[in-house]
């Protein structure tokens, strides 16, 4: 029995476990595989992104204070987040991975970065 490559079908030499003829149909198959599926998921992602470089432009020292007018003049968009934190002291923290931001009053935002 001939195997063949799962990319371009040719027939595999080579190894009995091998599925595919070249590291560029390997990556080709790879790629294909691993890319997002629909628009949904990579507007979400370009969203989630474009917020986090957002914060990290504005947040060089690990915490900061911004206003919401700022964030929203650079594109920033409340509704994409990663994660949410709430502190024992009732603080609601939303994070896009390890940048994160907390409303304060008069429509500031205290930008923090989380250390792992």
């Amino acid at each position: 029995m001939t195997k063949t490559c799962l990319e371009c079908e040719e027939k595999i030499i080579g190894r009995e476990d091998k599925k595919f003829c070249s590291d560029g149909c390997r990556n080709a198959y790879n790629n294909k595989m691993n890319k997002d599926s629909t628009n949904l998921m990579r507007n979400i992602n370009n969203k989630l992104r474009k917020n986090y470089r957002i914060l990290a432009e504005l947040n060089v020292d690990g915490k900061s204070k911004t206003s919401k007018s700022k964030l929203l003049s650079k594109g920033f968009d409340f509704e994409f987040f990663t994660s949410i934190l709430h502190t024992k002291t009732g603080n609601t923290y939303y994070f896009l991975y390890d940048q994160g931001y907390m409303l304060l009053e008069n429509d500031y935002y205290m930008l923090v970065k989380k250390d792992f």
